[in-house]
């Protein structure tokens, strides 16, 4: 699967640290992965602006999945879920992760990368990206 790191312009400073830890949980799993930004010395851009990217980058099949974040991870989620070709989740923890990729069988994560990240934010983040990535998508509700 083809990977895209990208988040808002409000927490560019997570960038380097967010892509770090999805290569790390995903690459030995043989995914690919691709950072698209946002960088802490480029223009700012909004989370809708971002979430139009993202529309674009699943509809034309650029990148099979995105991982993704603003502030709250909650504008990022309303974004994309009005946009084609997106099945967005907002994830809070590895709960979430493993439900979302599980259940929904979506193409698109959020988390939340201001608010609440904490002392403990990239433990989250890593231990999330785990349980999504920990089986197959789309198989149902864990028996």
């Amino acid at each position: 699967m083809k990977i895209a790191v990208i988040q808002a312009s409000t927490q560019a400073d997570k960038n380097k640290v967010l892509t770090e830890i999805v290569k790390k949980v995903a690459s030995p799993l043989g995914h690919e992965i691709v950072n698209f930004g946002v960088f802490e010395d480029e223009a700012n851009y909004s989370y809708t602006e971002i979430a139009l990217l993202i529309s674009i980058l699943l509809s034309s099949k650029s990148v099979d999945f995105i991982i993704t974040g603003c502030s709250s991870g909650q504008g990022m989620a309303l974004a994309c879920n009005t946009l084609p070709g997106v099945l967005y989740g907002f994830v809070q923890n590895p709960q979430d992760a493993f439900l979302f990729g599980r259940i929904n069988d979506g193409n698109a994560i959020s988390f939340l990368l201001g608010l609440g990240y904490g002392w403990l934010g990239e433990l989250n983040l890593e231990y999330s990206l785990e349980k999504l990535f920990a089986g197959e998508f789309g198989i149902g509700y864990p028996a």
